[in-house]
C-alpha cells in the first residue's frame, strides 16, 4: 500500500491512460427543475452482482470500447482522439443504461431510440447503428467536467479506470428514461443535494468519486451554472492519495479543481 503520508502522485498531463488503467466515460445528464430549484441529475443504481460499484448509485457510463475509437476517428472534430472516443462512449452508455439520447441529430423518435438501444444491447457498434438510422452525433453537446483515475499510484488496486466525466442537458420532450435492468436495477432523477442527503442517512450508497462530484454539482443552482463552473475548472486527472490528518487516515484530492470537499476519513468511505 502507498505510504499514507506520501502526498499526491505526480500530475498526469497525457491524454493517454496510465499503464494498466482502462479508459472509461461517464455522463452527468441534468434537467432544470421547475420554480428555479436546483437541477436534477440522472442516476442509476448498479446491480449488487457487479464487481465494480455493486449496489452503489452512479451516473451512467462505462468503458471506452475499440469501436468508440474507430467512430471517433471517422467523425469531424478538433478534439484529442481519446477525448472524442470517451464522449462517444458516454453517449452510447447513457442510451444503453437509461434510454436517453444525448447529442444525436436529428433527435430520434421513441421508436427509433428503442431500436438503437436494442441494437447496442445486441452488440452492434454504435457507428453502425447511427448509420442505419441516418443519425449523426454532436460531440460538442458534452462539456468536460472531470477526469478521475483512483488507484493510479497503488499497485494493489485490481481495477483502475481512467474515467472522463462530462455534463450535458437532458433532451426536452424525449422518451422517459428507463433502467436497463441488467447492469443497473433502478433509475432516479434527483438534485445532487438530495442524493447526498440520502447517502448520509443510508438510503443510497455512493463511492468516493461519485460523492465528490455530487458535492461539486450541488454548487450549481442551474444547468448553466454547472457548465460555467466546469468551464472555469478545466479537468485535470484526479488521483486521490492517503494522508494522516488529525491522527486519522484520510483520502484526499487536490484543492484547486472546484471541489468543496477535498478529504474524507478512510473509515467512512467506499472506494469501489
Amino acid at each position: 500500500m502507498q505510504d499514507e503520508t506520501a502526498g499526491p502522485p505526480p500530475p498526469w498531463t497525457s491524454q493517454d491512460s496510465p499503464q494498466g488503467a482502462r479508459a472509461a466515460a461517464t455522463l452527468i445528464v441534468l434537467r432544470d427543475s421547475p420554480g428555479g430549484a436546483p437541477p436534477q441529475a440522472l442516476m442509476v443504481q448498479r446491480s449488487s452482482a457487479m464487481a465494480f460499484a455493486g449496489g452503489a448509485i452512479v451516473f451512467p457510463g462505462g468503458r471506452v470500447d475499440p469501436a468508440d475509437i474507430v467512430l471517433a476517428e471517422c467523425l469531424p472534430h478538433d478534439l484529442p482522439l481519446q477525448d472524442a472516443a470517451a464522449r462517444i462512449a458516454a453517449i452510447r452508455e447513457t442510451i444503453e443504461e437509461a434510454g436517453v439520447a444525448i447529442g444525436l441529430s436529428p433527435v430520434p423518435t421513441a421508436e427509433a431510440l428503442g431500436a438503437i438501444r436494442a441494437g447496442l444491447h445486441g452488440g452492434l457498434p454504435f457507428g453502425a447503428v447511427l448509420t442505419e438510422h441516418g443519425l449523426t452525433v454532436d460531440l460538442a453537446a458534452l462539456t468536460p467536467f472531470a477526469r478521475w483515475c483512483p488507484g493510479r499510484a497503488e499497485s494493489h488496486v485490481p481495477r483502475v479506470f481512467d474515467t472522463r466525466f462530462y455534463v450535458a442537458r437532458a433532451p426536452e420532450g424525449g422518451p422517459l428514461a428507463t433502467v436497463d435492468a441488467t447492469e443497473n436495477v433502478r433509475l432516479r432523477w434527483a438534485s445532487a443535494a438530495q442524493v447526498l442527503a440520502d447517502c448520509d442517512v443510508g438510503r443510497e450508497v455512493a463511492i468516493y468519486p461519485t460523492r465528490r462530484n455530487l458535492e461539486r454539482l450541488a454548487l450549481g443552482g442551474s444547468y448553466a451554472a454547472v457548465v460555467a463552473h466546469a468551464l472555469a475548472h478545466p479537468p485535470e486527472m484526479v488521483t486521490p492519495w492517503k494522508e494522516m490528518r488529525g491522527g486519522e487516515a484520510h483520502l484526499c484530492i487536490p484543492d484547486h479543481l472546484g471541489y468543496p470537499v477535498t478529504s474524507q476519513a478512510l473509515a467512512t468511505l467506499r472506494r469501489g
